[in-house]
């Protein structure tokens, strides 16, 4: 009988799902950052926790430094100079700092022009990111806010999903979770619309692909205007083959393509779910991430103070490895 090729692992290169190969492929990627000074070993989650945490472990997990890898089909020169240009993005636009110190007073009066919100998650246990390009007038815009604070808005949510969103969520799907799943309402936009957004379509495609590679798992656009297509050929360039493969135009019936993928209660009702947030979804940051005992079970598996299922650790596990 003939054999039977094996099917590709759909989430190979992932955690758990690594090749012998892949495994020696991060571990010399570690080995080669390192010697430039962009990553370092740390002690273990549990000795970080022993000693007051003032030890914080490894400056990179594996996940984070796997999403380079695989945006580079594990490509050890393409992934470590991916990397490296990221760190160095990373200094330059000072996105630590912005992490803990961004405030953005603006942000109802910026909604009420241009809506972009996470809102609960979908079926697999992605944050929910949506945004609603038909309420956009620039002119507006720029009166109540700045092209550079809408794009340090942008890196400090991109952080916000990767150090808080993501944590909680895969906590809840008792699974790691390292994805969004994004729709992208036209809902009321005219073409002239997209050329005014142009640059600043152009920056966020930069940013996402080169800075928060492989953080797209779905993506949706609904309601797209006659002629969207001259658009899509003007997008897709900018976007890497991976990418667009994720991105489904849906057509009229779109609600039936989102309720495949999104619980109807996490699907605002102008998008046709049930969901009817007091104050609006796009002001209520709603999700798992509003949950205090879940968040600070994320706080404590991060510290290592509790275990993958969330039980709290005895002083024997917590005792570090002689």
């Amino acid at each position: 009988m003939p054999s039977q090729i094996p099917e590709k692992d759909p989430l190979s290169g992932r955690l758990g799902h690594l090749s012998v190969e892949q495994v020696h492929v991060l571990k010399n990627f570690k080995i080669q950052l390192q010697a430039e000074g962009y990553f370092k070993e740390g002690t273990s989650p549990e000795k970080a926790a022993i000693y007051g945490g003032g030890l914080t472990g490894a400056s990179h997990d594996d996940a984070t430094l796997l999403r380079f890898l695989r945006a580079r089909k594990f490509d050890l020169a393409k992934s470590k100079l991916m990397f490296i240009e990221s760190e160095k993005w990373r200094k330059e636009f000072k996105v630590d700092e912005l992490y803990e110190t961004f405030q953005y007073p603006e942000k109802k009066d910026v909604d009420a022009i241009y809506p972009q919100f996470y809102h609960k998650v979908d079926k697999d246990g992605r944050p929910l990111y949506i945004e609603q390009l038909g309420k956009l007038d620039l002119t507006k815009l720029y009166k109540v806010t700045t092209p550079e604070r809408q794009l340090q808005r942008l890196v400090v949510e991109y952080e916000k999903f990767l150090r808080d969103r993501l944590p909680v969520c895969s906590i809840e799907q008792n699974s790691l979770v390292e994805t969004s799943c994004t729709i992208m309402d036209l809902q009321g936009v005219g073409l002239g619309q997209f050329w005014k957004v142009k640059n600043y379509v152009q920056q966020a495609s930069h940013l996402s692909q080169n800075y928060y590679p492989e953080t797209m798992g779905k993506f949706y656009i609904v309601n797209s205007p006659y002629l969207f297509s001259t658009v899509w050929n003007w997008v897709k360039p900018w976007l890497d083959e991976v990418t667009v493969k994720k991105i489904m135009i849906l057509d009229s019936s779109y609600h039936k393509s989102l309720l495949e993928q999104i619980p109807a209660e996490s699907l605002p009702k102008v998008l046709k779910g049930s969901c009817e947030c007091a104050g609006g979804c796009s002001m209520s940051d709603a999700g798992p991430w509003k949950d205090p005992e879940v968040v600070e079970k994320a706080k404590k598996l991060k510290a290592g103070l509790v275990d993958s299922n969330g039980g709290e650790k005895t002083d024997d596990q917590l005792k570090p490895a002689n």
